[in-house]
Formats: C-alpha cells, structure tokens, sequence
C-alpha cells in the first residue's frame, strides 16, 4: 500500500501532484470568494419556541444551513474532540494505516480523498470514519491509539447525538409538523462521524479538501477548528465563506430534510477549501434515517398547488445511489424526483 494514499503522511513537494489538480474551469478562484457576515445563528438556550422555529424557518429555506449557540454540548466535549484528532492524525504512518481502508461498507476506517476507486481528481483530505450509534456495537472497533481516543469520542457523540434528536424536534416544528415527527417517521436514528484533516496544501488554488457536494444523511451537525476556516457555501449562485463562531455547531440539511420537506427546505451544496499555512480540523457528525425509513413528504406539506416533488424510497435505496457517484457528480436526489 503506498504511502502518499494519506496526504497527512505528507507531500514534500512545492507542487500538487497532477491527481489532485482540478481543471481550470472547476478550480476554487479563492479571489472571488466572500466572506459571509451574516450566517444564521440560533440560540437554543431561548426562552422563546417560536422564535427558535421561526429563525430555523428562515435559515432552512434560505440558506439550508444555520449555526447553534447554547446548544447543550459541553466546551469541553468540544476541545478535547478537536485536541484528539490531532493527536490521532499526527500518529506515524504506521500507526494510521492499521485502520486504512477503501471499502465503504466498513463501519471503521481510515481513507483519504472521497471516492478513491471512482474519481479521477482526487481531493486533499484523510478522514477517519466512524459509526456511532449504538456505541456498544462499534466503539471496539475504534482506533486504541491515543489511549484517551475511545472515551473522549463516545462522550462527544453521546451529547452531539442529543443536540441533533432536540434539532429535528424544532425542525419538525418550525415546518408546522408534530414536535416528534421527524424523529419518529425516520426510525432508530443512524449516527456516524467524519473525523476530517486538511493538511497544509502548497497550491491551494489547484485543488480541494472537498469538492462541491450535498450530503445524503437528514442533518450534519459541524464541528470545525476556530483558527482556521475552510467552509464554503453556495447561496444565489456566489461562494461564500463561513467563518467559524467559537463553540458553536454549523448545522446543514440533508438530503433527506430536502425530500422530507417537499424541498421547502435545501439541502445546502458546500465544499472544503485548503491553504498552504495550516493544517484544518473538522468533525462532522451525521444523523441518519434508518435503513427501512420510506422518506416521503407529510400530507400537511402537500396541496393542491404543491405535489410531491420526489417518489417514496427507502434510505438504503438513497444511500446505494450516492455511493455508486462521485462526489461531485450532480444532486444525488435528482434521480428520485417524480416524472411529471
């Protein structure tokens, strides 16, 4: 196995290697990039429901992304899960590779770029991917190294699960829908984690960490490193960049929340980009519908003047889809829109 498959094992190079340039058409043009001022941010500390529901609404619609403060996860949580990662990404080569793996039915695995056997560019990121939910079913599989890394990452992804259960709640509220709705029509939550590492790229331009995507899960609740930004979203056709809040979780809809909502809701076309200085953490955790879950719109969402936009499938079907594309190729919930 070659060693370069993890760029965090690092290039000493000035230049990217050709596998990682992008055509010139498709390159970041990070001069044209704005930054983005006025990210949603909702406090769930408020004592005010409807408020919540109705900025939710607003970001949801709008933007298909928003950012949550007093959020009921500790800072501490927070620190050492960022602090962890470092540590595991900073192991010798020797070390990661016990957990490297293309295979993406493996419940734990250490890869890098996105779809290795598929794309023809490659992306500059590692990852370690993890599932999360029941812990009792996979923490054994985790990395042992560092030795704190099993109880610091269970911790985390106990009160990161709680927060995304109470953010589906206000969601299916802010759409006009029973408090429990999404929770319950979606099943056993599934939860998994991208553990992401960006290392320092000598030509950021050419390349990306992530090209543009949407993810195929119900929510992405984003932990991301306060010192460097790296985030990107795409709103009224212009890139804009999201710059982190300290201790607060960026929050994107899924595909899922897309169908669910009969798409008055967008699940949010984003992208990672790199820089040549500094190293870039981010965690996402993703919840998701259980295998068996038939995603469809609620009748409350559908009237005369608004059809289903997409068929009933289950998220199994969905998911076999997305992992059968690269990930840059088109919006995945195309392929499941109703032939009018």
């Amino acid at each position: 196995m070659e060693s370069v498959l993890l760029v965090s094992n690092g290039f000493r190079c000035s230049t990217v290697p050709a596998s990682y340039v992008r055509p010139e058409p498709e390159r970041p043009k990070l001069s044209e990039v704005a930054d983005f001022f006025n990210a949603p941010i909702v406090d769930l500390g408020s004592a005010d429901p409807s408020l919540m529901a109705r900025q939710i609404y607003h970001a949801c619609h709008h933007y298909g992304f928003f950012q949550v403060i007093n959020h009921g996860v500790a800072k501490e949580s927070m620190e050492k899960m960022l602090e962890v990662t470092r540590e595991f990404f900073n192991l010798p080569m020797e070390e990661k590779m016990k957990l490297y793996s293309n295979d993406h039915t493996k419940t734990t695995r250490l890869s890098t770029s996105s779809n290795l056997h598929k794309e023809k560019i490659h992306n500059w990121r590692d990852y370690l991917r993890l599932h999360c939910h029941p812990l009792d079913k996979f923490v054994h599989e985790w990395p042992t190294n560092p030795t704190s890394f099993k109880e610091i990452v269970s911790n985390y992804s106990k009160e990161v699960r709680q927060l995304g259960l109470r953010l589906q709640e206000v969601i299916s509220e802010s759409l006009g829908l029973e408090k429990g709705y999404i929770n319950n029509s979606l099943g056993e939550a599934g939860q998994h984690m991208a553990i992401n590492y960006y290392p320092p790229c000598p030509e950021p331009e050419l390349t990306f960490g992530l090209p543009a995507h949407t993810d195929p899960n119900t929510l992405t609740i984003l932990l991301q490193d306060t010192q460097v930004s790296g985030l990107q979203l795409l709103n009224n056709g212009q890139w804009l960049s999201v710059k982190p809040v300290p201790n607060a979780f960026v929050v994107n809809i899924g595909d899922q929340l897309q169908a669910l909502s009969n798409s008055k809701y967008k699940s949010t076309w984003h992208r990672a980009v790199v820089n040549s200085e500094r190293a870039r953490i981010s965690i996402a955790t993703f919840l998701c519908p259980s295998n068996l879950a038939v995603i469809k719109a609620p009748s409350q969402l559908i009237d005369e003047q608004s059809q289903p936009i997409y068929r009933d499938y289950t998220y199994a079907e969905y998911f076999d889809q997305f992992w059968s594309r690269n990930l840059d190729q088109g919006h995945c919930l195309e392929l499941f829109k109703n032939i009018v």
